[in-house]
């Protein structure tokens, strides 16, 4: 993407409120911000139902729009952070899958967000000592059985603080998905941890410098939490709150969902033992029941044999087209299988067909939620 493509799609963000539904739709079929400036007042060409309100907003003067974006792209250079376009390498691939994605993203770091594994570990703000000690041990076992792993949260008093600063201290890169620009930190105490992620992690955001702090924002931002994750891990929660809400749209979105149980009578276990009474996560009790149900303990098994010096198996023959499949496997890790079909370029039934014989042949294999998982 070009520097002009990316401004427009900047200041795409900033003409004025769209569903972001809408506005990825938007963004997929015209394909970039410039694009769609070019098209704002014939959009019906390219969107036949397009919406009168979403011409509305489209068609207006976007010259504010554009300066803003300008200042935005100025600051982001000056101070070393990314931007990220919806398309272009960098983005969180696994976002690619959800309907609601950011066409645009800032982003200050190092960590690839398009890791193998990535996790998110989510729970209240008021983390008691048993929430404390459980991401503790989860965090510490998961080093020893699944080493690359990403972790994310939202940078957020109780569980998202615990889960980062396990992370940092058991050596994973660990990224915090903020809801505000990347101008300041909320909550400022936690200041000192947003440094150390930007050498081992980073920090995500959709919002350009100078946003207010909204509480529409952060729970806003929980889709993202969720969408860039394989697995969504909730640790403890009250009867309601914001991670009850990151793990409805972690299952929306065909992310696995994870909850640790507590007491019956505890406030801050209501919710986890509510996902686990309503089917709507699966419980788990440690780092080990986690990776088996994910289907990663071929992973720990293959880097303990690495580590002992024993070479991996070479796969067995498989076509030009299975190994499209393979490839992109070996890439993004786990995908589901709409992902796929744009990953491989394949057709529908090819796919499926391919998919079939590579699980045959002990290649890959499906895991719950429609995902497929590389074996070797």
């Amino acid at each position: 993407m070009t520097e002009e493509e990316k401004l427009y799609t900047l200041a795409l963000t900033r003409i004025g409120y769209v569903n972001p539904e809408v506005m990825l739709r938007l963004y997929q079929e015209v394909g970039n911000g410039k694009e769609i400036f070019a098209h704002r007042d014939d959009l019906t060409t390219i969107i036949p139902d397009c919406s009168q309100r979403l011409r509305e907003v489209v068609g207006c003067d976007w010259n504010d729009a554009i300066a803003i974006a300008e200042k935005e792209m100025e600051f982001c250079n000056d101070h070393g952070i990314s931007i990220l376009c919806y398309g272009d390498e960098n983005y969180p691939q696994r976002l690619n899958d959800c309907p609601d994605a950011p066409v645009a993203l800032y982003y200050k770091g190092n960590a690839d967000l398009n890791r193998k594994h990535v996790i998110s570990i989510i729970g209240t703000r008021h983390c008691t000592s048993y929430g404390i000690d459980t991401i503790r041990r989860f965090v510490s076992s998961l080093r020893t059985l699944c080493p690359d792993v990403l972790i994310v949260s939202g940078l957020a008093y109780g569980a998202d603080i615990n889960a980062h600063l396990q992370a940092l201290d058991n050596g994973f890169d660990t990224v915090g998905v903020l809801a505000h620009g990347l101008d300041t930190l909320y909550p400022q105490s936690h200041r000192d941890t947003a440094r150390r992620m930007v050498s081992q992690g980073g920090l995500l955001t959709e919002y350009m410098s100078a946003t207010k702090i909204d509480r529409i924002n952060f729970i806003s931002r929980n889709r993202i939490v969720a969408g860039i994750s394989d697995a969504c891990v909730v640790v403890e929660s009250a009867s309601r709150g914001g991670s009850l809400i990151t793990a409805r749209i972690a299952q929306e979105y065909g992310r696995e969902v994870f909850a640790f149980p507590g007491r019956v009578n505890d406030k801050y276990s209501e919710g986890c033992n509510n996902l686990i009474r309503d089917n709507r996560a699966t419980l788990i009790t440690s780092a080990e029941s986690f990776v088996e149900t994910m289907g990663w303990h071929t992973d720990a098994l293959l880097a303990k044999a690495q580590s002992h010096g024993i070479e991996r198996e070479l796969f067995p023959d498989i076509t030009a087209e299975q190994q499209h499949i393979v490839d992109a496997l070996q890439r993004f890790g786990d995908l589901q299988l709409n992902t796929l079909l744009v990953k491989t370029g394949l057709p529908i039934s090819n796919l499926n067909q391919l998919l079939f014989e590579l699980e045959m042949a002990g290649v890959v294999r499906p895991l719950a939620g429609g995902s497929y998982h590389l074996i070797m």
